[in-house]
């Protein structure tokens, strides 16, 4: 009965420890977030592609690449004074966990990576792929933007929450896994997050 006991009382602690972090870690992000239109600015660039690569009549469908321009321009310079301004965020409130569950305290381990050199990784890709690689056509440009944009999501909610409850969210409401889209950013952005967020890279 006192294991029963005890074991019951471990896991309401580990669920308020929990609740507490996440909560801290929510409000952190979205004290710098608020500062910026970057969610709403990424909405309006996906739902423009989405309008894009549906529209048969090729005058319009550029039509509709030239007026996303402004969108991805503006998503590029938020999200590189978004990582600005998170890099004086305090370290110790910063650190992720690379595993892909929750665990108390496993931020504070070895194996875990920073948020604010993981945001710097997203705006530099997000801006190579705004720039655009050469001999890409519009609708590639378009796929690795997307694919940018969700990796940079992904880590948000990983920050948040863990790995695993970031890649659930992504297969629902995009019907894309984390492997998908890993495998969708450019080239540059896969290996720069990978030495950062991969068991055994430099975190």
């Amino acid at each position: 009965m006192d294991l029963f006991l005890n074991l019951l009382l471990a896991l309401a602690a580990g669920w308020m420890i929990k609740s507490r972090v996440q909560q801290q870690r929510i409000a952190l992000l979205a004290r710098y977030l608020s500062r910026f239109s970057i969610e709403k600015h990424i909405e309006a660039v996906m739902q423009g592609y989405q309008r894009a690569l549906g529209e048969d009549e090729p005058g319009r469908r550029e039509q509709i690449w030239q007026l996303l321009q402004g969108q991805e321009q503006a998503l590029c310079r938020q999200a590189l004074q978004l990582a600005n301004d998170f890099g004086a965020a305090d370290a110790a409130a910063t650190r992720v966990s690379k595993l892909p569950f929750w665990l108390p305290f496993a931020s504070r381990l070895p194996a875990s990576f920073d948020m604010r050199e993981a945001l710097r990784v997203h705006a530099r890709g997000i801006c190579r792929a705004v720039e655009g690689q050469p001999g890409a056509s519009a609708r590639d440009r378009a796929y690795a933007i997307s694919a940018e944009l969700l990796l940079l999501q992904h880590t948000c909610h990983w920050f948040c929450r863990s790995r695993w409850i970031a890649s659930a969210r992504m297969l629902s409401r995009h019907r894309t896994s984390y492997e998908q889209a890993l495998a969708s950013v450019l080239p540059q952005t896969r290996t720069e997050y990978l030495q950062l967020v991969a068991l055994g890279g430099r975190g």
